[in-house]
């Protein structure tokens, strides 16, 4: 059989193993003298004692068999020990019990020795038990999570709330709650984190019990251990939902193995002595040379030693790798000889040494081993490989995860190899992905972070724009050389990563390598085919949840494709110069409906693919004779995969260490301040306030440094450039595919939301370190993202509802920081005018919620009172997250409220179907919320004790602000177009002004009451309704009525009192409630001041200023004039005239044909969102004054 080696020709019929005399005058074996001496310097490794050269026995290729046969025999105790021993019961190869020995559900391997929790709280044990003796075994922890570790008995029953440690006989660690369990619990060990081993000894000989972690002793955990007849302890394990571990019961080398304790599955040992017997002879061969000319044997270092295809050392690879061969597919002896030669291999030479001299090794496997041999062995290989990368402690040089990545890349060079393993490993035994992950180091000081970082820093709390809220100009000189200091350090800490990181670069370059020597499927091919597989399982979650790759590992890939991508992109545009640079990516339209690129079942903007296809069939014919260019399209089909991958959620969930650093800074500030005031003469809290320093100042210590990791890891200048690269990428792609016109519908959604998450990552998790600003041409790609943004946020194109509402948001989230709202300010004129005029809209059957949110943005600032970041009742206490939008400082936006006074004023049909939908959602928002505090205010009051449902508290407070920033909302409008209101020209104006009057009175008079259900509510200060206050809500109403009342022109003042004054709900206590006085002034007489224990506007001078105070002083002595007067003027009206609708105004509208009557106010309210009759449902064909239709039926009875 012909070798398919990469490098070779030599075939493997010609060196096989024969008896044949005349061989070695066909083949050209060296003389007899020189082979003899070659082959006992070669096998002289395997013998017992060291012989004479007079009395060795003659080696030639016809005896060579026999003697090795001789040589690597074993003896009989050493193949019998394999078998049963005392002191363990059960299989000799231990795995995991997946048909009886669990309890909840779990997710067992292949190998039986994986697995991972899905449900509460699962146990599983193994098919081996122990009775006598000393015992280990080991588990590889994969996520730090709760899990109980440990042994149990057969006899002990565990159910989803009770696992191994909660029963008699079982006994656990838990290094999640750093605690032991028999029973009961107390504390022991020390914490576990992910990729931490620990070791489970039992000692039935003294009846003891203890653990290890990483090869450290925790101490003895448990004593007095049950012993006797039927006690035998398996090995066992609890964990909860989506934890993992992977156990190691003897079937791989120990990582950290007790003298005297032995693994619960034996070492294959005879095997174990003929591989490292054969490997010794291995090694000889690659450290002596035949010279044939002056007939002798040349010591080499074997780093030198070059396959020059020497029919002599061929034929003695040949006899090796014979015997050699089975053992290699073996996963003990791979990692244990094989694994171990290679590491010794990388870590002796330099890199390039070691790369050429692995190949040739490979080379010799796959020449001289059956090819399923060898691709046994390279799977086994990949797999220790993994492993060891990913369980290796952190060590300050990193020099453990270097040597492995070393050896990958040493592997992956080998063609024939790296196809293979892209074939049929990488994607589907292991988890590759893991090779480009670098874990955070739980324990700074085995990470040796102390020596890098000696001096620590902590950045203040920083605002969403990137900037620090403390300038550094107000450092002084202590801390500007701690944070020097600090930087210095991580500058340090930064330099040993990226050697890791490109590293792991390298390793995808390979995988992407498209230039192969050989024939068949290019490396790329392979790994493209099998990474859209990858992405498909990963894409949104649709695989299996637990089997899903974690965030952590997918941000960490990202950052490595995004690096090769862009490597591989530029090399072909150097050679292509017709070609785009890689800053230049976009993914051309056509790929998304020309079939090209399979996108999997990823929901479309449009919809369903299927739906598309029949309803845009006819410009999809259209556009079918377009070419594409191959080079775009080559470029774009790499590009393309990468984009699935969305940066934002994970970065959150890193971001963690940052959040905690605050806290204990914070923490620490006020410890401090407090040992400044503190009396001397208090010596006890002296000393409890100096112990708290010392522990937060210690805790701190050790964030600052895992934060310099996280930051140079995840936060780097580099890595904020890639996310930036990718958002520069997807914006460039919408773009053109915006211009395809109605087949934009076919783009998959994720381009747009990995827009939104690419931003939302760049703002709000780089910081204080980096900012945005920083970042090239930041201006213009804030614009070209606020022009997506404003246009399709309501293009009619999308429809998903999700993504809807993703746009919805991200535009919500824009207009609250000056720098993106000025790039919202900054795009054509014709597209703000769109985007203020789909705000315009009317709020039915959309998301109105966030688009009145965006209006209130564009106002706050400008209102009455509304200039305030936080709540005045809320400024004691301390927010869940001082960087969220709604906490933002006020940035009005003239240019965009001009716009919306603009279109309000634009056309006949603009305003009124605005308003009317505001004051709708207004009604319903505020009496929701009435409703909501009369049900809390009952389970309040009950005797027995109650809590009220938080979801219910939460929707409660969401419906009063959103009352609020409805009257915000009408605030700006009536501030921007006040005639909407006041020009009663316009046929809609006085319905919209005793629509907007009742509804200011109906919210005046439920806030204001004296001891009503409103100041109940308020007075609880319910967790959950801590925005519920008097003073938004007040201070909006106030701001209305202003603005109708006082700044209004003269005609329009007298219309606006005039309606207000004839709402039969009006009170003027209401107005005088505003200003803390109980009761209506006498006219002419001064204010009083305000009472303290009432609620008055002028309580917050901090918010009010004090001309909106005399505003609102002249509003009351207006309506109190009024008042009086036109109680006066009042004349008794009979109950028949009054509206049987309302009860509250005349009749003075009657319909026709049908000829019921009521006031005017009702029957246009009504007939803008219906034309039946009240009465009898007949349609209204018009509506005519009640007096002019008086007279005309006067006029006919007299005719």
């Amino acid at each position: 059989m012909a070798s398919k080696g990469s490098s070779m020709s030599f075939s493997r019929k010609s060196y096989r193993l024969t008896s044949d005399a005349e061989k070695s005058r066909v083949t050209g074996i060296v003389q007899e003298k020189l082979l003899n001496d070659y082959l006992h310097r070669i096998f002289s490794s395997l013998e017992h004692a060291p012989t004479a050269a007079t009395s060795r026995k003659p080696l030639n290729f016809q005896n060579l068999p026999e003697h090795l046969d001789q040589l690597l025999h074993v003896d009989n105790e050493d193949e019998e020990s394999q078998g049963q021993v005392e002191g363990r019961l059960g299989p000799s190869t231990v795995v995991l019990d997946h048909t009886g020995g669990f309890e909840g559900l779990l997710l067992v391997d292949d190998d039986l020795l994986g697995v991972i929790g899905h449900s509460n709280f699962g146990t599983i044990r193994s098919t081996t038990c122990v009775y006598k003796g000393k015992w280990v075994y080991e588990v590889l922890i994969s996520s730090q999570g709760l899990m109980q570790i440990g042994w149990c008995t057969i006899n002990c029953r565990f159910n989803q709330e009770e696992g191994v440690g909660d029963t008699h006989n079982s006994y656990a660690y838990d290094g999640n709650r750093v605690r032991k369990w028999n029973v009961t619990t107390t504390n022991y060990g020390k914490a576990w984190a992910a990729g931490d081993i620990v070791s489970c000894l039992i000692d039935l000989d003294d009846g003891t019990l203890s653990f290890c972690l990483n090869g450290v002793s925790l101490g003895t955990a448990f004593e007095n251990l049950s012993r006797g007849l039927g006690m035998a302890y398996f090995p066992a394990i609890s964990l909860s939902f989506k934890e993992s571990v992977a156990f190691n019961f003897g079937s791989r080398p120990l990582r950290y193995p007790v003298a005297g304790y032995r693994p619960l599955q034996d070492p294959p040992r005879a095997d174990l002595v003929r591989a490292q017997k054969l490997l010794g002879c291995f090694r000889a061969v690659l450290s002596v040379e035949l010279d044939p000319v002056e007939g002798r044997l040349v010591e080499k270092d074997s780093s030198e030693w070059q396959l020059q295809g020497q029919p002599t050392v061929l034929l003695t690879l040949a006899h090796i790798f014979h015997r050699f061969a089975p053992l290699l597919r073996k996963v003990y002896l791979v990692e244990a000889v094989l694994m171990s030669f290679l590491r010794g291999v990388v870590e002796a030479g330099t890199p390039a040494q070691a790369q050429s001299m692995v190949r040739q090794i490979l080379d010799l496997l796959w020449l001289f081993m059956e090819d399923y041999e060898v691709q046994d062995c390279l799977k086994q290989l990949m797999m220790s490989l993994l492993r060891l990368y990913r369980f290796s402690p952190i060590v300050p040089d990193l020099s453990l995860q270097i040597h492995y990545l070393r050896l990958t890349i040493a592997i992956l060079r080998h063609e024939k190899s790296r196809k293979f393993l892209l074939s049929n490993v990488l994607f589907d035994v292991l988890r590759s992905v893991v090779f480009f992950y670098i874990k955070s180091p739980l324990r700074v000081e085995e990470a040796g972070l102390q020596e890098l970082i000696p001096t620590t820093w902590w950045p203040h709390r920083s605002s969403r724009e990137g900037k620090d809220s403390k300038d550094v100009k107000d450092e002084t000189a202590e801390e500007h050389r701690r944070r020097r200091a600090y930087e210095r350090g991580c500058q340090r800490l930064k330099k040993r990563i990226e050697v890791v990181e490109e590293l792991q670069v390298q390793i995808l370059k390979l995988l992407l390598n498209n230039k192969d020597d050989n024939g068949g499927e290019a490396s790329r091919y392979i790994f493209l085919t099998k990474f859209r597989k990858f992405l498909q399982e990963n894409a949104s979650g649709r695989g299996n949840m637990p089997m899903l790759c974690p965030p952590e590992y997918m941000v960490c890939f990202l950052h490595r494709l995004i690096s090769a991508l862009r490597y591989y992109w530029d090399e072909y545009k150097a050679s292509n110069p017709r070609a785009s640079f890689s800053e230049e990516a976009y993914i051309p339209p056509q790929v998304f409906y020309n079939g090209k690129v399979d996108y999997f079942d990823l929901q479309r903007l449009g919809g369903l693919l299927s739906h598309l296809r029949k309803t845009l069939k006819d410009d999809l014919a259209s556009k079918a004779n377009i070419l594409i260019d191959p080079l775009e399209l080559q470029a774009a089909t790499m590009d393309d995969l990468d984009e699935d991958e969305e940066p934002a959620p994970a970065a959150a969930q890193m971001v963690g260490v940052s959040d905690d650093v605050n806290e204990y800074a914070v923490a620490l500030r006020d410890t401090e301040d407090k040992l400044r005031r503190c009396p001397k003469r208090r010596k006890d809290i002296l000393a409890e306030l100096t112990k708290s320093q010392k522990v937060f100042s210690e805790k701190l210590d050790h964030l600052s440094r895992r934060l310099a990791w996280v930051h140079a890891t995840v936060y780097s200048q580099e890595k904020m450039l890639d996310i930036y690269w990718l958002l520069r990428v997807c914006l460039r792609t919408v773009e053109h595919g915006d211009r395809t016109g109605s087949l934009f519908a076919f783009m998959p959604e994720f381009y747009l939301s990995v827009a939104i998450n690419s931003y939302s990552a760049l703002k709000n998790y780089f910081g204080p370190v980096h900012s945005m600003e920083e970042l090239p041409g930041y201006e213009e790609t804030l614009t070209r993202l606020a022009a997506i943004l404003a246009k399709h946020f309501a293009d009619t194109r999308i429809v998903g509802t999700d993504i809807r509402d993703s746009l919805m948001q991200a535009l919500a989230s824009y207009v609250c920081y000056p720098h993106s709202l000025r790039a919202v300010e900054r795009i054509p004129e014709e597209q703000r005018i769109a985007m203020v005029r789909s705000l315009l809209a009317p709020y039915e059957q959309r998301p109105w919620a966030q688009t009145n949110w965006i209006l209130v943005r564009l106002w706050r600032g400008c209102g009455f009172g509304y200039r305030y970041t936080r709540l005045p009742h809320l400024l004691k206490t301390k927010p869940e997250d001082a960087n969220l939008p709604s906490l933002q400082k006020p940035c009005p936006s003239t240019l965009l409220q001009q716009h919306m006074a603009d279109l309000l004023r634009e056309g006949p049909d603009v305003a009124p179907s605005f308003l009317n939908s505001v004051l709708n959602q207004l009604n319903w928002a505020f009496s929701e919320f009435i409703g909501m505090i009369q049900e809390i205010q009952q389970a309040a009051e009950r005797l027995e004790r109650n809590f009220v449902d938080s979801r219910q508290l939460k929707v409660c407070a969401t419906c009063f602000d959103l009352s609020v920033s409805l009257l915000r909302v009408l605030e700006m409008t009536i501030t921007l177009v006040p005639e909407i209101f006041l020009d009663w020209a316009r046929p809609t104006s006085e319905m919209l002004l005793r629509r907007l009057a009742q509804l200011l009175n109906q919210v005046l008079n439920r806030v204001t009451a004296e001891r009503n259900l409103f100041d109940r509510v308020v007075t609880l200060r319910l967790p959950g309704l801590e925005s519920v206050d008097h003073y938004p809500i007040l201070v909006a109403v106030t701001g209305i009525l202003v603005r109708l009342l006082v700044h209004g022109p003269a005609s329009g003042t007298e219309r606006a009192t005039s309606v207000l004054l004839a709402d039969p709900c009006f009170q003027l206590r209401s107005i005088c409630y505003l200003l803390g006085q109980p009761e209506p002034p006498a006219p002419g007489t001064v204010l009083p001041a305000p009472d303290r224990k009432r609620f008055s506007l002028q309580s917050y001078t901090d918010y009010i200023s004090v001309e909106e105070l005399a505003q609102v002083e002249q509003m009351l002595a207006h309506l109190t004039s009024a008042s009086a007067q036109a109680a006066a003027a009042s004349l008794p009206t009979s109950e028949e005239d009054l509206c049987p609708i309302c009860y509250a105004h005349p009749i003075s509208a009657v319909f026709q044909p049908c000829g019921h009557k009521s006031c005017k106010a009702c029957i246009n309210q009504h007939l803008m969102n219906n034309k039946d009759c009240f009465f009898c449902k007949a349609t209204i064909v018009s509506v005519e004054d009640w007096e002019k239709a008086a007279s005309t039926s006067t006029t006919s009875s007299a005719a």
